[in-house]
């Protein structure tokens, strides 16, 4: 059996999960103390090469890597791996998330909308999600808040916003989710890597077929009573997507209210929430190797962010959404009351599947039977945002 390692990114920081058995584990951290950890993830080309999204509300944004699995840091592009200036202030250009001011027909980019209808400027606040390539460790895509796509492709020294997502006609449209306008879902085609899938609260979801550099929107089949036009084109919260890389016309969204698959690359929506005891949650996860097994977390309300009865339950389709059954072998089954968050929620490439989620009152959980049995590698970690897992072969 492969080893495995949990990256599990925190309020208060990075925590690295290590076994060889997935059944006990060594654990170091944290990582970047005190830091907010949105996101890490390695690179599937290179098991030792790891990018963290790193966030103080005092000291800004700062990208973090590693080139041996997470035992040293630097950050790239900075002079001398420097993380703040004199003044506290995010150094270097693998910092520097600048947004396009025009797309590419040379149409300003200047401002979306707001709650109130009015319109605001885009302001850059944090990187959500770091997606590796799968064939190169140096190319990564990052999601930001307000909503926008950048890419580096020299590790992370230097970072270029791939201005045409944003400059789609309806940019100027999009309204922020809870969570603000965040662009915290990229989903690379494992057939086809210049086709892109993105999701951004509360715009929906997009598909991009060479690289970024043009989008479509694809939320046809979405309805969601909360906005104007409940089956808008654009417009919708969509919480996470899940690709499986034997099938990957073949999605599944959870989105705000409702558990969506679609058989046509996103062309076309349909519910399989099923008998789920409650279709809105965050996560959502396809099985390494059975496209048509996926796992979600119900959270009992979109006002009430915990699980339906203070169960925790993950449950778990072989069908592709059409049924739905409960696992809770080992977790806990009153009085629990923690929520999983969109990015917290994995699967390892082990034969025997491992599924891995966190919660925010700081467990990871770990089932190494495909959901079957479930155990806590860590517990009591400050509120855990994500979740991701590098099989290490």
């Amino acid at each position: 059996m492969p080893a495995v390692r949990v990256l599990a990114g925190t309020r208060k920081g990075l925590f690295i999960l290590e076994s060889d058995d997935r059944e006990n584990w060594s654990v170091s951290g944290p990582h970047f103390a005190g830091w907010e950890v949105y996101h890490a993830k390695g690179s599937p080309v290179d098991t030792d090469r790891i990018y963290v999204s790193q966030t103080s509300s005092w000291f800004g944004q700062v990208i973090q890597r590693s080139d041996d699995g997470g035992k040293t840091w630097f950050t790239p592009g900075s002079q001398g791996g420097d993380l703040v200036d004199e003044q506290g202030m995010p150094t270097g250009e693998s910092n520097k998330f600048v947004y396009d001011d025009s797309d590419e027909t040379g149409r300003p980019l200047t401002t979306h909308q707001h709650y109130d209808g009015t319109q605001k400027p885009w302001v850059f606040a944090r990187v959500w999600h770091l997606e590796p390539s799968l064939d190169d460790p140096d190319t990564v895509y990052a999601g930001v808040e307000d909503a926008a796509l950048f890419r580096t492709t020299d590790g992370g020294a230097s970072w270029r916003e791939l201005p045409a997502l944003r400059g789609h006609e309806s940019g100027p449209g999009w309204q922020p989710g809870a969570g603000g306008l965040c662009l915290h879902t990229i989903v690379i085609d494992p057939q086809n890597p210049q086709r892109l899938f993105t999701a951004i609260s509360a715009a929906g979801a997009f598909r991009s077929e060479d690289g970024g550099e043009s989008w479509t929107p694809i939320n046809h089949g979405l309805v969601s009573e909360y906005i104007p036009d409940p089956t808008a084109e654009v417009g919708h919260c969509v919480h996470r997507i899940a690709i499986h890389p034997t099938k990957p016309d073949t999605l599944f969204m959870q989105k705000h209210w409702d558990v969506m698959r679609s058989d046509d690359g996103g062309e076309n929506w349909r519910e399989v929430s099923g008998d789920l005891p409650s279709d809105f949650g965050f996560p959502i996860a396809v099985h390494p190797h059975e496209p048509e097994t996926i796992y979600v977390v119900p959270i009992k309300s979109d006002f009430e962010h915990y699980p339906p009865e203070g169960k925790l339950r993950v449950y778990r389709s072989r069908t592709g959404g059409e049924d739905w059954e409960a696992l809770t072998d080992g977790l806990p089954q009153e009085n629990c009351y923690v929520n999983i968050l969109r990015d917290a929620m994995a699967v390892d490439e082990c034969d025997d599947a491992g599924i891995y989620f966190g919660t925010t009152g700081g467990q990871v959980y770990v089932s190494p039977d495909g959901g079957d049995h479930w155990h806590a590698a860590v517990r009591d970690l400050p509120p855990v945002l994500s979740v991701e897992v590098q099989t290490l072969k």
